[in-house]
């Protein structure tokens, strides 16, 4: 039964538009559809349908003005965060699938330790029909470059958009139709979760989620049960670990970035601030400071630093957060409110006096806030870092390189950046997930490409190939003896003996 999804401005309130939902019923036909067309999609030579994705980068970088105020319009961020978070980054990953694809897709061969007479290879073939179920806090970036490797991989893709944020994935699609993308190929079907859910076992092959941890279980329980491969991107409590030879005022000023972009709405975001007793209250003055320098309001206006929030529920889990927090005993020294007047804004809250326990340390804010706690010693902090259900990102800020990669080694974090925060979503090399209940699988970097293929072993003979073997029939006792005596003079010695028995056992 069809519905419609109302689509508001959350720095106004007011309504911007309205998409109709369907139902699981028409997303299994959309799945047909998508697989039919994914049969002649994936015969194409790869150089063919890089092709068109070259013409989707190019029509894309045409339109990334119309692009960033949709997503400003909708989402909420300002018009500079929508480019350097979500037009730019696409445009990026765009360009080094394209021009890298032939090579990460190509045949991969195995060198073999023994039976030197025989080959190895692995080949790629797409997986088929990828679901994309995307998030509302960055609804262009995080779908969208899930879709851009799929299609470039030869798959099909259905993307379910987030209910709060439909409008920009149905632009995307506009755009793919524009540069001659068959309709079938890419379909976005705006839906109910329940709905969605439905698909997971009617002909997906592959399901690419990114939301919280709690439907992120659910999915990926019913991928199991289907025999689905699938990727979770999930949710974060990300610390970061501020050493006593730091820069405070460009660390001040990153982790502030980290915290407060996108209103905080970041998987990735600064939750947790850990600083060396030695520095810690130059480094909350710094801090303190560069807050207070922020501009909170509409999202299109110039120098504008954080815009509103997109969820009203979201937003009532950040105030309560703080509230518990300040009854606790915290101190708010910047923030700490709800911004009056229309739309969901909330002020930039910066804690301190916190501990450990709360939820405002412990659990997933998903907003504007930032504790920041003192630690004594190195190991202390790497302690109190690791002691979270999450592991997606986390930081360091050090003078010493080195030392900040030795610390780096010990967090339990899918990445962890020294001297630096969020931006490894935008760098299509790396690979991006998380440990823990933050996710499962990766996404970019080489490995993600492939991960939207099946991988296939090819082993073939070589024209040496002796024409008996000691494995075939017949049996006898002669082999067996041979086998027997092969264990103590093959594998009972050191690596020379070894190679020389193999090769005497199989030339």
């Amino acid at each position: 039964m069809s519905h419609l999804i109302e689509v508001t401005n959350p720095a106004t309130g007011e309504k911007i538009g309205e998409v109709k939902g369907i139902s699981a019923k028409e997303g299994v036909k959309a799945i047909a559809r998508a697989k039919k067309a994914q049969e002649l999609w994936a015969k194409k030579p790869l150089s063919q349908r890089v092709k068109v994705l070259q013409r989707f980068k190019k029509a894309l970088i045409d339109k990334a003005d119309d692009f960033c105020r949709a997503i400003a319009l909708e989402n909420g961020k300002p018009l500079m965060e929508a480019m350097a978070t979500e037009v730019l980054p696409i445009v990026e990953i765009t360009d080094y699938y394209c021009g890298h694809a032939a090579a990460i897709l190509s045949k991969q061969p195995i060198s073999m330790r023994r039976l030197k007479y025989r080959k190895s290879y692995i080949h790629y073939k797409p997986r088929g029909v990828v679901f994309v179920i995307g998030p509302w806090n960055f609804p262009f970036v995080i779908p969208v470059g899930e879709i851009i490797m799929a299609l470039i991989a030869g798959n099909a893709v259905i993307q379910k958009p987030a209910s709060l944020t439909p409008l920009i994935a149905i632009k995307t699609r506009e755009l793919m139709l524009e540069i001659g993308l068959d309709p079938n190929l890419y379909q976005v079907l705006p839906m109910k979760g329940e709905e969605a859910f439905k698909l997971i076992g009617a002909g997906v092959d592959y399901v690419n989620f990114t939301g919280s941890v709690a439907t992120g279980e659910k999915v990926s329980a019913e991928c199991g049960k289907n025999l689905i491969p699938c990727t979770m991107e999930l949710g974060g409590k990300d610390p970061v670990i501020v050493c006593e030879d730091v820069n405070i005022g460009h660390a001040a000023r990153c982790i502030a970035w980290g915290a407060f972009a996108n209103a905080g709405q970041v998987c990735a975001s600064v939750e947790r601030v850990y600083v060396h007793e030695s520095i810690y209250q130059k480094f909350v003055d710094k801090v303190v400071e560069v807050v207070k320098e922020m501009k909170i309001g509409d999202p299109f206006k110039d120098g504008i630093s954080m815009g509103p929030m997109k969820d009203p529920h979201q937003l009532k889990i950040v105030a309560d957060h703080v509230d518990k927090a300040r009854n606790n005993g915290a101190v708010i020294l910047t923030g700490g409110y709800k911004i009056d007047g229309p739309g969901l804004f909330y002020a930039p809250t910066v804690l301190v006096d916190v501990n450990d326990d709360m939820d405002c340390v412990k659990e997933e804010t998903f907003g504007p806030t930032m504790p920041i706690m003192k630690f004594s010693d190195i190991d202390e902090a790497v302690r109190r870092a690791n002691d979270s259900p999450y592991g997606l990102n986390a930081y360091v800020f050090t003078a010493d390189r080195y030392k900040g990669q030795r610390i780096a080694e010990k967090l339990q974090a899918g990445t962890v950046m020294v001297n630096e925060v969020l931006i490894t979503y935008g760098l299509p090399e790396t690979p991006w997930g998380g440990v823990k209940k933050s996710g499962l699988g990766r996404v970019h970097g080489d490995d993600g490409l492939r991960d939207l293929c099946i991988p296939y072993h090819v082993n073939y003979d070589l024209p040496y190939q002796p024409p008996w073997s000691l494995f075939r029939y017949p049996y006898t006792l002669t082999k067996y003896r041979i086998f027997l005596s092969s264990l103590k003079t093959v594998w009972g010695q050191g690596v020379g003996a070894k190679l020389s028995g193999i090769r005497g056992l199989f030339k």
